[in-house]
C-alpha cells in the first residue's frame, strides 16, 4: 500500500507541474491535458503492450504479497 501511496504522492505533484507549465506557456487546459498523456498515445503497439505486462505484473505481485502477508499473520495467530 505503502508503494502505491509513494507512486501517487509523486505523480500528483508531477502531473500538476506539467499542466501548470503548459497553461503558462499559453495553452488551454484541454491542450495541456493531450500533452500530460501524449506519451501513452504515441506508443507502438508493442511499446503499449510490455507497459501493460510490466503494469499486471505489478498488481500481481503486490496482490501476492498482500496474500502472503496475510497467511504469515493468520499463521501466527493459530499457533
Amino acid at each position: 500500500m505503502k508503494f502505491f501511496g509513494i507512486t501517487l504522492l509523486l505523480l500528483i505533484p508531477l502531473v500538476v507541474l506539467s499542466l501548470g507549465m503548459d497553461i503558462l506557456l499559453g495553452f488551454d487546459l484541454d491542450n495541456s491535458i493531450k500533452h500530460v498523456f501524449n506519451p501513452f498515445l504515441v506508443k507502438d503497439p508493442a511499446e503499449f503492450i510490455l507497459f501493460i505486462i510490466l503494469v499486471v505484473l505489478l498488481l500481481f505481485s503486490f496482490i501476492y504479497r498482500k496474500k502472503k502477508k496475510k497467511k504469515k499473520k493468520k499463521g501466527k495467530g493459530q499457533q
